[in-house]
């Protein structure tokens, strides 16, 4: 629910910075890509937290190899694709780039939900919730790269 929050706060709080008179931010898209930024921010540096980072480590498929080498490197692209979000030239790459990753990491997400895999002691996410949650992150980012 955090990375829900996290996106919708910081879009609507660019978005009212804008209508404030901040003529940078009177774009919806790139107010957006600061939401999403944020989001990515957030959900990225999680990866490298201890207390995430071993249930993260839980979720990924047994089936693939190097668990803890997969949650550094989606974490690093995550931050990689928040930084790319903000910098105009890279913003259109970055969300089709953080769209794939979405969609690349939803197997991990489906794992976790079918074995009850908690997140920092918090209950497992149910599969309906985590499916509807990358289905709207993966449009978003979409939407950003129009």
């Amino acid at each position: 629910m955090a990375p829900v929050i996290t996106l919708a706060a910081a879009t609507l709080l660019a978005r009212l910075t804008g209508l404030l008179g901040a003529d940078a931010l009177d774009d919806w898209q790139l107010c957006l890509r600061i939401g999403l930024a944020a989001m990515f921010t957030l959900t990225g540096a999680v990866h490298f937290v201890p207390t995430f980072r071993d249930d993260m480590i839980r979720m990924i498929p047994p089936r693939l190899p190097a668990p803890a080498a997969l949650v550094a490197l989606t974490g690093a692209l995550e931050l990689a694709g928040a930084a790319g979000l903000l910098i105009p030239a890279t913003a259109t790459a970055a969300a089709i780039c953080l769209a794939a990753l979405l969609a690349a990491m939803y197997p991990a997400n489906y794992s976790a939900a079918r074995r009850g895999v908690p997140l920092a002691g918090k209950p497992a996410t149910p599969l309906g919730i985590r499916t509807a949650e990358q289905v709207l992150f993966i449009a978003l980012c979409a939407l950003a790269a129009l």
